[in-house]
């Protein structure tokens, strides 16, 4: 079985990789993919932290289920995202960071 920390470990990996993606890119898409690493990165340590926890009693499932229940409504908030880049696409040609800002009023 593997250790706590490397799961930690490599949840850090994700959440850089996450951020890193949100700081370079241009494209709103790549952006939302990004965010939806950097959550990933964070439910991975939920899931990790729950499965080698030292309560009693030893059986809780507080962090599956709340992985569950985020995966969910990331779910939803992913289709809305691309829903409303895909109406931004059609009113402006692009979906580029830097071309939106006109959008802010």
């Amino acid at each position: 079985m593997a250790e706590l920390s490397s799961f930690l470990v490599l949840s850090a990996i994700l959440f850089s990789i996450g951020v890193y993606g949100i700081i370079s890119k241009k494209s709103a898409i790549r952006i939302l993919i990004s965010i939806e690493i950097m959550l990933n990165a964070v439910l991975l340590n939920f899931v990790a932290l729950s499965s080698f926890q030292v309560l009693e009693p030893p059986l809780l499932l507080t962090g599956q289920l709340f992985a569950m229940f985020v995966i969910t409504i990331a779910a939803a908030e992913a289709a809305v995202g691309l829903a409303l880049m895909v109406t931004v696409y059609r009113a402006h040609q692009s979906i580029e960071v830097s071309n939106l800002k006109r959008l802010k009023g």
